[in-house]
């Protein structure tokens, strides 16, 4: 119950000082929870970041003044945090679809509710999952910044389009992999603008050392590709695995989803601010070919609350 009631005190200090610049340290202390994990978890559950609700909400009350109110743009535009009327019209315009000047005008207005937190009965499900401390880990990968959060529509489909454009890369970093049996999707740098997504692969040592060395590899092409070197640290994680089936991507954002919503609340455990991995089991080692039963291992990085 402190949960659910500490996210409602969370939201509720977020509305009311909406004018204002909300200390998102703050509104994690009502929440009983640091900063990071609250942002996190709120992106999971309500699909789209802390950020993105404030500023729905800014410009929701901003519209309602407009159109009730003898009120001047500039002063509208001042008291809900834009610092000219011109970066306050282009949001607005972006959000409501016409120009403040218009909004008395008869035009329609869009409306983004205030968050409000229910109790609902959940659970009932059977939830396989281990706590392992995994080692440093060494991948070599390339990244795309992502908008949104990390979960759900959004990221389905930025992740299906930034896999099916750049399949000479996985292919060549497959090729040049110390472990064929598995890919790695990690996100990693989570803020209000979107997060790094990367597909990565393991590589030994000597590989990551020559990878770039065109005397090694024969072709002069290797540092355009925008491969990087990427450290995943020493991490405790919470690790969840989808079923074993030929395809089990779309088990991934309802495993996701249960584990903010179902899991976490009942634990002594929070996210940690570490990069999130997700590892893909798609061949066998041994026959080299595709595996009939492949699935997908979801690691958190936690820490104790």
């Amino acid at each position: 119950m402190d949960w659910i009631q500490g996210i409602q005190q969370a939201i509720d200090y977020i509305e009311e000082h909406i004018t204002e610049d909300i200390d998102y340290e703050e509104a994690a202390k009502r929440a009983y929870s640091s900063s990071f994990h609250f942002q996190r978890v709120f992106g999971i559950m309500c699909g789209f970041t802390l950020g993105e609700y404030i500023r729905r909400r800014r410009l929701t009350l901003a519209g309602n003044e407009l159109l009730t109110k003898d009120i001047k743009v500039i002063d509208v535009a001042l008291k809900y945090g834009y610092e000219t009327p011109e970066s306050f019209s282009r949001a607005f315009q972006k959000f409501h679809g016409i120009a403040p000047s218009q909004v008395k005008t008869g035009c329609n207005l869009k409306s983004f509710s205030r968050l409000c937190v229910k109790i609902e009965l959940i659970g009932g499900t059977e939830m396989n999952y281990k706590i392992e401390k995994k080692d440093e880990l060494i991948l070599m990968g390339y990244k795309r910044r992502f908008s949104g959060v990390p979960y759900g529509e959004e990221r389905k489909k930025q992740e299906a389009e930034f896999s099916m454009t750049t399949r000479a890369k996985q292919w060549l970093l497959m090729g040049a992999s110390s472990n064929y049996e598995n890919e790695y999707c990690i996100v990693t740098n989570i803020g209000d603008d979107g997060y790094d997504f990367y597909i990565a692969y393991e590589v030994d040592e000597w590989t990551t050392k020559n990878m770039f060395d065109s005397k090694i590899t024969g072709v002069d092409f290797m540092d355009q590709m925008g491969f990087e070197i990427l450290s995943v640290p020493k991490q405790t994680y919470a690790v969840f695995e989808t079923e074993r089936k030929k395809y089990p991507i779309p088990e991934y954002v309802d495993i996701r989803q249960k584990i903010v919503t179902e899991w976490f609340p009942t634990r002594d455990i929070a996210m940690s601010n570490g990069p999130e991995v997700v590892i893909l089991h798609w061949r066998i080692k041994e026959k080299r070919e595709w595996a009939k039963n492949r699935y997908i291992e979801i690691c958190l990085p936690i820490e104790k609350k």
